[in-house]
């Protein structure tokens, strides 16, 4: 916090909010409120305010927060933990272990991911291209998804480029 307020940006890698959330839930005392999983209500109070501290501070630095969170685990505490994170995050990077398997990196589950308010990170024209470039990719399944990009990437050598290269 410290080095933002001195105007340094900071980048923190967290992996994982899970594992941090579990952590808090063993060593945190009863609230008398489980939710289900077995969770303590008072257990993701800390790593929310954690999660919650990325900021840019104005005449100051930025602090980003990484953090993985564990999915799929067939674990129910691990599916409350990333539900009650989900939405807090402003983009979300899903990984396929189908992708991984058959050795297509990066192994990115590109219509599962995407960036929260993206319409400020790109123009009008970009935004639109985006948008039909996922309406496209919409029925293909996460292999079809990354191998088409990648297809389609290896001919240009930028995301303007690339955005142009699409038909729409």
């Amino acid at each position: 916090k410290r080095l933002v307020e001195c105007g340094h940006d900071v980048v923190i890698l967290l992996d994982s909010i899970t594992r941090l959330a579990r952590a808090y839930n063993t060593v945190s005392p009863p609230s008398g409120k489980i939710l289900s999983g077995g969770v303590d209500a008072n257990a993701l109070h800390k790593p929310k305010r954690f999660f919650g501290a990325a900021r840019n501070v104005e005449n100051g630095g930025s602090l980003t927060i990484l953090a993985t969170a564990l999915i799929e685990t067939g674990s129910k505490m691990d599916e409350v933990i990333f539900e009650e994170f989900k939405g807090t995050g402003n983009m979300e990077l899903q990984l396929d272990r189908k992708l991984s398997n058959k050795r297509v990196y990066p192994s990115i589950d590109v219509p599962a991911s995407g960036t929260r308010m993206e319409e400020l990170l790109m123009t009008k024209e970009e935004l639109q291209r985006v948008w039909i470039l996922r309406k496209y990719m919409n029925d293909m399944n996460s292999i079809e998804a990354m191998e088409f990009l990648l297809d389609r990437m290896k001919g240009t050598r930028n995301n303007e480029e690339f955005l142009v290269s699409m038909n729409g």
